[in-house]
């Protein structure tokens, strides 16, 4: 049976104060008993910082990014076994941003997911499509594209502790949210792309978010949908009373 997960990705923001506020309000306000999975991506230097204050609570810690190497002369980057060996549960990979400013290709991407599957990271798989691909008629076969070329060489067991999200590139930080129709019909097509490369089975148990100016105002609605399993939220993550809205309006299936 899939989660329901409302995932915060905190971006380039928040110092450490800003960290230790946030997570120290969350953590004082989520009880054992919330049924939905909460996790939170802040910048790498608090990371450690922020296991240690998310230990006994609700709130997992992921990580932004990673190398999908375990050492090297990578300058700048950071490995999967580094995230392990702090406390790191899971990690987003493949964001758009990352696609777009650092250069991440599809290949990288799968090397990533099957990196963090090997350490026992559970990734966030991102993917998603451009106003001018989705005004094109290409929104379907593009983002088919990357689930198929990010999950190329996963077995169906490892393709059970994929979480993927679904982000419309148009629909993030601009303020403009695709309806509940637009993106339950793109998570319908990701699933359905699960479903033939694998089976039914491990396509219906798989998470799969929508990563696009999520609010307390829209989650209700987005998360009702049938194949849309929860959020990956931007900048209303960053303040914990509009995350906590967030968390308390999604839908648990």
């Amino acid at each position: 049976m899939r989660k329901t997960i409302i995932a915060g990705n905190w971006k380039m923001n928040h110092t450490g104060k800003d960290m230790r506020e946030t997570i120290t309000a969350l953590a004082q306000s989520l009880t054992a008993s919330v049924k939905t999975e909460i996790v939170v991506a802040p910048v790498f230097p608090y990371l450690a910082e922020a296991v240690t204050l998310a230990k006994g609570t609700p709130i997992h810690i992921a990580a932004q990014n990673m190398h999908w190497l375990d050492n090297g002369a990578y300058t700048g980057e950071v490995a999967p076994a580094m995230l392990v060996d702090i406390g790191v549960t899971h990690v987003i990979i493949g964001h758009s941003e990352r696609r777009e400013y650092n250069n991440e290709t599809d290949e990288t991407v799968r090397l990533k997911v099957k990196s963090a599957l090997d350490h026992g990271l559970t990734p966030i798989l991102c993917c998603g499509e451009t106003l001018e691909q989705r005004d094109a008629g290409i929104m379907q076969s593009w983002v088919e594209g990357q689930i198929e070329k990010a999950l190329a060489g996963l077995t169906a067991e490892e393709m059970l502790h994929v979480v993927i999200a679904y982000e419309p590139i148009w629909a993030i930080g601009t303020g403009r949210t695709a309806t509940a129709a637009q993106a339950e019909e793109v998570c319908a097509i990701i699933r359905h792309k699960i479903a033939a490369l694998y089976d039914a089975a491990t396509a219906d148990a798989v998470s799969i978010l929508y990563g696009g100016s999520v609010k307390g105002k829209n989650v209700a609605e987005l998360t009702a949908s049938p194949d849309i399993d929860g959020g990956l939220v931007g900048g209303a993550s960053l303040k914990a009373p509009d995350f906590l809205e967030i968390i308390q309006n999604a839908v648990v299936k």
